[in-house]
C-alpha cells in the first residue's frame, strides 16, 4: 500500500508538473510530496523528473510510468467495481432521464456496455431537455437523470461525469468562417441556430457570452430547435452557425462536412452531470454511476 500511494503521488505530480499544485490536491504537505518522488525514485533505481529551477518534466523513465500508472489504475478501478457490484441486487429495472445531447452521443455506448455486463437489469430511457429531466427526478417518474447546464435545485444532488466543450460549428461550404476565426462581436451578425428554453446548452453559452460582453438576446437568431442533430443538419445545408457540444459533431468534423469556427476570447466548457436526489440511496442508481465513470475515463 506505500508503494501505491506512492505511485498515485508520482501521478498527481505527472499531471500537474508542479509539486506545490499537487501537494494540494493530495491535502499533504509540499516536503512530504517530494520525500515520496525521491523515495519512489530510490526504489525505481532511476530519475523520475528533470528540474530546472521551478519547473520539472518527466523524463523517459518518468513517461514509462505515467503509462503503466494509468494502467495500474484501471485494474484498481475495475476491481473495485467487480467487487462492489456483488453486493448489490442484479435486477429490477432502472429509469434512467436524460438530456438531449447525452442521450444522443454520450450514453448509447455505455448503455451497450452496461447491458452486456448486467442482462438481468432493465433500463428505460426517457429524453427531455435538462430543466424537464430535472423535474421528471422530483416528480419520481425516473430514478437517475444525466444532463448539462448551470441549473442548481437545492433538492437535487449533481455528480460531475464527463466534461465537454461547446463549440461554434459552420458548414465547411460556410464563406463567413473560411479563416476559421471570428471576433467575439461578430456574433451580433452572423445567423446562429440557438437551443430552445429550458436546455442545458442554450444555459452555458448564455453564461459563457456574458463573459465576452454579449447577451443572448443581441444575437441574430435565425431559429430556434430542439435538439442537435437537427440543429447540425440546418447548418450543414445553410450559412447560418450554431453552438454544439464537440460530441455531437466528431464524425462530422472527421469527415470535413463542418468546421470549427473559433470565437476569440470564448471559450465554453462544462459538465455532463448525474443528477440524484438529496438522501435517495438506491442500488441501481449508484451501479449505473460507478459503472458509466469507469466506462468513461
Amino acid at each position: 500500500m506505500v508503494f501505491d500511494f506512492r505511485l498515485q503521488v508520482f501521478h498527481t505530480v505527472a499531471k500537474r508538473l508542479n509539486f506545490t499544485k499537487a501537494a494540494a490536491e493530495l491535502f499533504i504537505s509540499q516536503p512530504a510530496v517530494t520525500k515520496h518522488i525521491h523515495e519512489l525514485e530510490n526504489q525505481l533505481n532511476t530519475k523520475l523528473f528533470e528540474r530546472n529551477g521551478s519547473k520539472i518534466k518527466l523524463t523517459q523513465a518518468g513517461q514509462i510510468l505515467v503509462h503503466h500508472a494509468e494502467q495500474i489504475f484501471e485494474v484498481y478501478r475495475n476491481l473495485e467495481f467487480e467487487i462492489n457490484s456483488m453486493s448489490h441486487r442484479l435486477g429490477g429495472t432502472l429509469r434512467l432521464g436524460a438530456s438531449t445531447t447525452a442521450a444522443q452521443y454520450i450514453l448509447p455506448p455505455i448503455l451497450a456496455a452496461f447491458h452486456q455486463k448486467f442482462q438481468t437489469i432493465k433500463v428505460s430511457l426517457t429524453i427531455k431537455n435538462t430543466e424537464e429531466i430535472e423535474l421528471a427526478l422530483q416528480n419520481k417518474e425516473i430514478d437517475l437523470g444525466v444532463i448539462e447546464g448551470y441549473s442548481k435545485n437545492a433538492a437535487i444532488k449533481y455528480i460531475e461525469f464527463l466534461k465537454d466543450e461547446i463549440v461554434l460549428v459552420a458548414s465547411s461550404k460556410n464563406p463567413t468562417g473560411a479563416t476559421g476565426s471570428i471576433p467575439a462581436e461578430k456574433l451580433r451578425e452572423v445567423p446562429l441556430l440557438l437551443r430552445e428554453p429550458g436546455s442545458g446548452t442554450l444555459e452555458v453559452v448564455a453564461h459563457a457570452l456574458k463573459k465576452v460582453g454579449i447577451s443572448i438576446s443581441e444575437l441574430n437568431n435565425e431559429m430556434q430547435l430542439g435538439g442537435s442533430e437537427s440543429m447540425k443538419l440546418y447548418v450543414l445545408h445553410s450559412d447560418s452557425m450554431a453552438f454544439l457540444s464537440i460530441h455531437a459533431v466528431l464524425k462530422e468534423l472527421q469527415s470535413k462536412e463542418c468546421r470549427i469556427i473559433d470565437v476569440e476570447g470564448l471559450t465554453i466548457e462544462r459538465y455532463f452531470y448525474f443528477t440524484i436526489l438529496h438522501g435517495q440511496h438506491e442500488a441501481l442508481p449508484e451501479l449505473f454511476i460507478k459503472f458509466a465513470s469507469y466506462q468513461a475515463k
